[in-house]
């Protein structure tokens, strides 16, 4: 299951992104906005990101309109590795290596058909584990310094 949400500028890219979740048969559940009327993006980001690390969902889905505001309040909800994505190789990486849980993207910067391509990447792409491992731990323990408040 994957949680998706967005607030007004992310709006018509969420809702063509669920076009695309709905041919490809995944489940999801739209954490909003439901209109192109303005919001606060940081209640979104939270929203998604509770559903990821409350096991609700596998993995989520942010939009705004850069995509940079959402990655950044998402990265403050600890067990939170969200990455804001503009292309391809990114999106893969962001898996292979980083075992990214949440993506973000920009509905203002990014076409609708390629952010379809970067999510495509996103979903089906595996994290390597190895060597990544270690690594992503030591961003847990920084995480949990700072963010758990250690």
């Amino acid at each position: 299951m994957i949680a998706i949400g967005s607030d007004h500028g992310g709006y018509e890219l969420k809702e063509h992104l669920k076009k695309y979740l709905d041919e490809q048969r995944l489940e999801y559940h739209d954490y909003g906005t439901y209109s192109c009327d303005s919001v606060d993006f940081p209640d979104y980001a939270e929203l998604v990101c509770r559903s990821v690390i409350e096991n609700k969902t596998d993995r989520g889905i942010l939009i705004c309109g850069t995509g940079i505001g959402m990655s950044i309040a998402a990265n403050k909800i600890a067990g939170i590795r969200c990455a804001l994505c503009s292309d391809i190789m990114s999106a893969r990486l962001s898996k292979e290596h980083n075992n990214a849980n949440v993506i973000a993207l920009g509905g203002r910067v990014l076409g609708k058909e390629y952010a379809v391509e970067i999510l495509n990447t996103w979903l089906k792409t595996d994290f390597l584990g190895g060597k990544y491992n270690k690594r992503n731990d030591m961003i847990t323990n920084i995480e949990s310094c700072y963010l758990g408040g250690k």
